[in-house]
């Protein structure tokens, strides 16, 4: 049975910092979105606030859910060891590059400011903790590195900033044409 509370005890913290892998949902004026995050992207700031550094990507769904003041779900699951689902509901607050602590939160996650598309501080409304039974049990390889070997080449080539504008906004999926199916 799950338990619902208003912040990350002490025995979260630590869960949220053992994970490899997290997912962002978030919906506010368009579809419902459900982001797999990896690499070293997540830090607590206290027990009611998460701070997300997130790099380019295809879409910025995040993006567009916090500027329109979405909802979001954090949810971290245990793939190894003790079954654990752990869902932070929350609203989100960017920090574009132009924002003044975007410098001091870049120092924090060790990397280069150029990769960063933005920083979300997710100010948690409530947590809900269950047991996680019917998640499989999985073994943690490595990270990727393709995306950050991407990210390194268009930033050298001078490519990188535009590419983040070009996708600063993700499409409408409610503007697409509808296919004929034969």
């Amino acid at each position: 049975m799950g338990k619902q509370y208003k912040a990350l005890k002490a025995g979260d913290i630590a869960f949220i910092q053992e994970q490899k892998l997290f997912y962002v949902a978030s919906v506010s004026c368009a579809e419902v979105n459900l982001s797999p995050k990896g690499y070293d992207s997540i830090r607590v700031v206290d027990s009611s606030t998460l701070l997300f550094m997130d790099y380019v990507g295809s879409g910025n769904r995040t993006y567009r859910d916090a500027k329109n003041e979405g909802k979001f779900t954090l949810v971290f699951n245990a793939f190894e060891g003790k079954a654990k689902i752990l869902r932070l509901f929350c609203t989100a607050e960017l920090i574009g590059n132009e924002h003044a602590d975007f410098p001091k939160y870049v120092e924090q996650f060790h990397e280069k400011a150029s990769l960063v598309r933005d920083f979300f501080l997710f100010h948690i409304d409530a947590v809900e903790s269950s047991c996680g039974e019917a998640v499989p049990l999985m073994s943690y390889q490595a990270e990727r590195p393709a995306l950050k070997e991407w990210m390194l080449k268009m930033d050298a080539n001078n490519k990188l900033e535009a590419y983040k504008q070009q996708h600063r906004v993700p499409p409408d999926h409610h503007a697409l044409e509808q296919e004929e199916t034969p």
